[in-house]
């Protein structure tokens, strides 16, 4: 077997793509999106319909206001969504606005907006994961999501402090990004070069995913934003893995031996649980300048995307 195939066998692989022939030629369990993604597929040929027929949906018009550029955003996102759901056999996952990165309530508003939007095509909420940045905010409106039934997806997290919270919080999955954590510590620190083996991005992962394990947590740990396969290849065994197109070929390519590195059940080298408040929270991530920064970052690029996609959608609708 190749090494993707083989990584299959101990990891459930995702595509992290809004590509649909991607999708359907290597053959994911699921798929995951954000608005960097929704970008990029604005893009592609095969998605020019899809853009007219989320105008028509959202109202839009030359006279657009930003509500109605938004939904545009929306619909277009979960149309993406609805197409992916039709080759794949799991679940895809659809972003919130990160401009509501730190309002519980807007945040919980606009993910039932989403659920509503896939029911509306036939899609139930089993088959969606609802993303949102794992701030404090964010990690509150999941909670409650999870209590109605709607799983979650939380992104952009890239410290022990996001994880714990989110796990007490009963998240359904998380994203730790591993490599914008290498790309900080390269940038950093008194290194430029790393080993896969000594990547701080897939430290951090490893372990988040054996404290996890440790303390028996039912939060899927699905490591993101890898920037090379040697990343991969240290977190094979972990929940889920998603995967750039790129990255998957790159994998189905090589005939090489990939060993399994994280085993449920393994010794951690963890003895206490750690619980969290919310002070405890913002001071941890705030001791992390890591974490910190990268967080932030991510906020405004996907706010940037968002944005930059709604000038697009105001475009097309004054062309009309």
């Amino acid at each position: 077997m190749n090494k993707l195939d083989q990584l299959k066998s101990m990891t459930s692989v995702v595509a992290d793509t809004g590509d649909i022939e991607a999708i359907r030629q290597y053959q994911p369990l699921d798929a995951t999106t954000n608005p960097s993604l929704l970008l990029k597929a604005a893009a592609l040929p095969q998605y020019a319909n899809l853009l007219q027929q989320s105008l028509s949906k959202a109202g839009a018009d030359q006279n657009s206001n930003a509500v109605q550029l938004a939904s545009c955003v929306d619909h277009f996102g979960v149309g993406i969504g609805a197409e992916i759901l039709k080759i794949i056999p799991g679940r895809i996952s659809t972003e919130v606005d990160a401009r509501l990165s730190f309002d519980t309530k807007a945040t919980l508003a606009k993910a039932r907006e989403l659920i509503e939007l896939y029911g509306k095509m036939g899609v139930g909420p089993e088959r969606v994961l609802i993303k949102m940045a794992s701030t404090w905010e964010g990690i509150q409106a999941a909670s409650i999501l999870e209590k109605e039934g709607i799983n979650c997806n939380l992104t952009l997290l890239f410290g022990f402090s996001q994880a714990v919270a989110c796990a007490d919080a009963g998240a359904y999955l998380i994203s730790p990004f591993v490599g914008r954590i290498l790309d900080w510590h390269k940038a950093n620190g008194s290194k430029t070069e790393y080993s896969a083996e000594e990547d701080p991005g897939v430290i951090s992962v490893s372990h988040i995913y054996r404290y996890y394990k440790q303390h028996n947590y039912n939060t899927v740990v699905m490591g993101a934003s890898f920037r090379n396969t040697g990343e991969i290849e240290q977190l094979a065994g972990c929940d889920r893995l998603t995967i750039s197109p790129g990255l998957l070929e790159e994998l189905a390519n090589d005939n090489g031996t990939i060993e399994r590195k994280l085993i449920a059940g393994q010794d951690s080298g963890i003895t206490e649980r750690v619980q969290e408040n919310e002070a405890q929270f913002r001071l941890g991530l705030n001791e992390d300048a890591m974490s910190t920064e990268k967080l932030s970052e991510g906020i405004r690029n996907f706010i940037k995307d968002q944005r930059t996609l709604e000038t697009q959608f105001a475009a097309l609708a004054k062309a009309q």
